[in-house]
């Protein structure tokens, strides 16, 4: 009990009742009731303090909470306006003015455009396919086409080398001629028919990789390719070592190496340069010529099927068509960069990658 308050109910009592040995009992139970309070008050405002700091932490997760939610909103609001775009959806949720998000129509949402995504997804794997078997159908017919058309080309050709042979001394000089004019036309469409097949068939069937030395792999094409006196074919030996399918990088300088040959023959002295460049996405490869060039109005068409600047029996007009697809299946691009009169330069790429190899 306070003091005061004890000093003050002894005052108001009789001196033979404050020294009452049972007001004396009643006094200590009275101050033992005030300390009881105290300390009950004293714990409800300890628990008071606890249940503020709990309500603080509690408060503050779910503000954090709310912020998450408002921006996983805003990104679904986001992503349903992209998918609305692509996909035409004639109810635009959240176009216009900034409205209250409704849960449910939020949801329901969600599952229309999912829906119609896996349908567009469905459809696709199925043009897939049909685009497959198609192309699957395309090859093999080209090769049965091919095959059934090569054989009677090559037997009458050989007819008409027997039947030249065996009439030399009989045969008019008009008719010699028109037998070897017949001739190199069938030449000419045994080349196209093997150029068609080669164009229908490239990438179908891969054949191993591996690691090409493009300095040797020069050295060979140079060996064969119908380089004449007059012409130089000059490259370094810096080239790199690149793993790929052999015969289609072959290919591919084979056919840029031909035809800067044939647009240097009539020059007294014909330069034709290869360089290599090296960066971290791509290898890139040029073959340069001073020859006649190609004219501007010829540049866009030069890589398109059948498409050829001369009136040449032995080409099929696929080569450079050829090198364009070959590039594409490695990720990279084929280019020209020409002037009339003022030689080609042709160069092309190949995909790396993450090991700095080709990339198909």
């Amino acid at each position: 009990m306070h003091s005061l308050l004890k000093r003050q109910l002894k005052k108001s009592l009789p001196a033979y009742l404050s020294e009452n040995k049972d007001m004396q009992k009643f006094l200590d139970a009275v101050e033992m009731s005030y300390q009881n309070y105290d300390e009950k008050l004293s714990m409800i405002q300890r628990a008071t303090t606890i249940s503020s700091e709990e309500l603080f932490h509690a408060n503050r997760e779910l503000t954090k909470e709310a912020q998450r939610q408002k921006k996983i909103l805003a990104s679904l609001e986001l992503a349903m306006e992209s998918l609305n775009s692509n996909l035409s959806s004639e109810d635009q949720f959240g176009s216009g003015a900034k409205k209250e998000f409704d849960v449910e129509k939020l949801a329901q949402h969600i599952s229309k455009l999912a829906a119609q995504v896996s349908e567009i997804t469905e459809e696709k794997n199925i043009l897939l396919k049909d685009l497959e078997t198609q192309n699957d159908s395309l090859n093999n017919y080209v090769q049965m086409v091919s095959h059934d058309l090569k054989s009677p080309i090559r037997n009458v050709n050989a007819l008409l080398s027997w039947i030249h042979d065996d009439n030399q001394n009989s045969l008019t000089d008009e008719s010699k001629e028109n037998i070897e004019l017949a001739s190199s036309n069938l030449v000419k469409m045994d080349n196209l028919i093997n150029g068609i097949l080669e164009h229908a068939t490239i990438g179908t069937s891969m054949e191993s990789r591996m690691n090409v030395d493009i300095n040797l792999l020069l050295k060979e094409i140079e060996s064969y390719v119908p380089l004449q006196e007059n012409m130089t074919l000059e490259y370094g030996n810096d080239f790199p070592v690149i793993h790929i399918e052999k015969h289609l990088i072959e290919q591919i300088f084979a056919y840029l190496i031909t035809n800067a040959i044939a647009a240097t023959k009539h020059l007294k002295r014909g330069i034709i340069t290869i360089k290599f460049e090296d960066d971290n996405q791509f290898w890139k490869f040029s073959v340069i010529d001073n020859g006649k060039g190609i004219p501007v109005r010829h540049q866009t068409s030069i890589f398109e099927m059948f498409k050829k600047l001369e009136n040449n029996d032995s080409a099929a007009g696929v080569g450079l068509a050829l090198a364009k697809k070959i590039v594409r299946l490695y990720q990279g691009s084929i280019e020209l960069v020409s002037e009339e009169n003022m030689g080609a330069n042709f160069s092309f790429t190949l995909k790396k990658d993450s090991n700095g190899t080709t990339k198909p």
